[in-house]
């Protein structure tokens, strides 16, 4: 009987399965889905797809460095051991490599690494390797100077923190200490106007009911308003910041002293924002007893 493309494309939603081999197993199953789903599932063709509902919080940051541009690609996987596979860190430097070049995490999905799309890439690597994997974002930056720091570096520029600062003069010692300061310190913004309003006006509001509840007057509260924003946006903007190096200058005044500005950085840890699902031992067990 004749395949469809209809058909074709319902099998490769359903196992993840490549065009060409979801194609050859409706031929050879004559059409018969669930049959075509075992004979992928028999060829390993399907692996990948049985996966893919499991959580990958885990994984690597990569950051690369060309020129005057940095970026940094957070992949995912299941548990931290991938993350010490030397295949898995092979693929994760691959990525890296071409989103230098890439837009954005969408044009770096369906970049081809080899005469095959990244996308294509990471779902073999789910099948040879046996857990779901996820390219989840990039960022990049640009400046005269990117200078890149890795906190617990698996292998080569990639680990559990990628840090990039961009400056606008060559200072790579002064670079790295800010990218340090950075994977500890994790600043919000760069700036007090790189800041989310939202998140201005939520702390605003904080210490505006926390003032209130002092009972002194107006005036008094409007200057313990003011001076704690000022506090806050200290703790929480890079160049605000007090100094890992040296605590007594801010990391404005320290760029300054160095002869150069810090005008850019990224902060990439892996796992961030994702939501693990956790179980306790007693019902992995009971679950596992059910079947």
């Amino acid at each position: 009987m004749a395949i469809t493309a209809a058909q074709v494309k319902e099998l490769r939603e359903m196992t993840g399965a490549g065009m060409m081999d979801a194609k050859k197993a409706l031929t050879e199953t004559d059409g018969d889905m669930d049959a075509a789903i075992d004979w992928l599932r028999t060829k390993g063709l399907a692996k990948a797809a049985k996966k893919s509902g499991r959580t990958a919080a885990e994984g690597l940051v990569a950051v690369k460095v060309d020129g005057g541009v940095g970026v940094a690609v957070e992949i995912n996987s299941e548990t931290d051991f991938v993350a010490k596979n030397a295949e898995f860190q092979e693929m994760v430097s691959k990525i890296a490599d071409a989103a230098v070049s890439a837009s954005d995490v969408e044009a770096l999905a369906n970049t081809e690494v080899g005469g095959k799309a990244i996308k294509d890439l990471i779902t073999d690597k789910i099948a040879t390797i046996g857990e779901n994997m996820t390219l989840r974002r990039m960022a990049k930056v640009e400046g005269a100077q990117v200078v890149s720091y890795v906190h617990n570096a698996a292998a080569d520029g990639m680990g559990n923190i990628g840090v990039l600062v961009a400056l606008s003069g060559e200072n790579e010692a002064f670079g790295r200490q800010v990218a340090m300061h950075i994977a500890a310190a994790n600043p919000a913004s760069l700036s007090e106007a790189d800041l989310d309003p939202a998140v201005v006006e939520k702390e605003r509001q904080i210490q505006i009911d926390i003032a209130k509840e002092s009972g002194k007057p107006d005036a008094v509260i409007e200057k313990m308003i003011v001076g704690r924003m000022k506090k806050f946006m200290a703790e929480v903007t890079l160049l605000g910041q007090a100094f890992v190096v040296n605590p007594d200058v801010t990391v404005a005044q320290a760029a300054k002293e160095a002869g150069v500005e810090v005008t850019g950085y990224i902060r990439m840890q892996v796992g961030e924002g994702i939501e693990k699902k956790e179980e306790d031992f007693a019902a992995e067990v009971a679950k596992a007893v059910q079947g």
